[in-house]
């Protein structure tokens, strides 16, 4: 695990779709909520990025507990990473999110003024969750976790795989 510092990104919602007909969990990222950016590189495994949803705060999350598959952002104050629902991806599947604050509207200017807190933050913890991304990668692939926790978790293997072949032909 030799990446130290996450990288904000929006996945390609045509992506998201695809691999969410193979697994229901994979979140979505377009439709009624604008682009939902996802978060960061966790791990490498075989050469495969990983990406974990990023959520805004909610009041909710000041009651969640951090656990093996969810990391609150400051206590929740700066939201959560839902690591259960993290995806495969390659360069081909994603752009990167555009933090530069001029010419946006208001709200564009506030969310992008959060994801840099969020992300200060979770560059401040990198090891951590990345360790956590990795842990839970690992015991979801060999069968070690809880079923309540393995059945909030997207598959990943399946979902490597799909990667795969998806990327296969967007070459061809």
């Amino acid at each position: 695990m030799d990446i130290k510092e996450f990288t904000i990104i929006i996945v390609n919602h045509d992506y998201c779709d695809y691999l969410r007909r193979f697994d229901n969990k994979v979140s979505y990222n377009s439709g009624l909520k604008k682009l939902r950016p996802f978060i960061g590189v966790l791990f490498k495994i075989d050469n495969m990025e990983y990406y974990a949803p990023l959520s805004s705060p909610k009041p909710k999350h000041m009651k969640l507990r951090n656990n093996m598959d969810l990391i609150k952002i400051k206590n929740g104050l700066l939201g959560v990473i839902n690591l259960n629902n993290m995806i495969p991806v390659t360069k081909n599947n994603y752009i990167l999110f555009d933090m530069d604050k001029r010419n946006k509207s208001l709200d564009e200017i506030k969310r992008i003024v959060l994801i840099r807190k969020q992300l200060n933050w979770l560059n401040s913890k990198s090891d951590m969750i990345m360790e956590k991304a990795f842990t839970l990668h690992f015991r979801y692939c060999e069968n070690l976790l809880p079923s309540g926790i393995k059945d909030r978790c997207c598959n990943y293997p399946l979902l490597e795989e799909k990667c795969l072949e998806y990327n296969k032909e967007l070459k061809k």
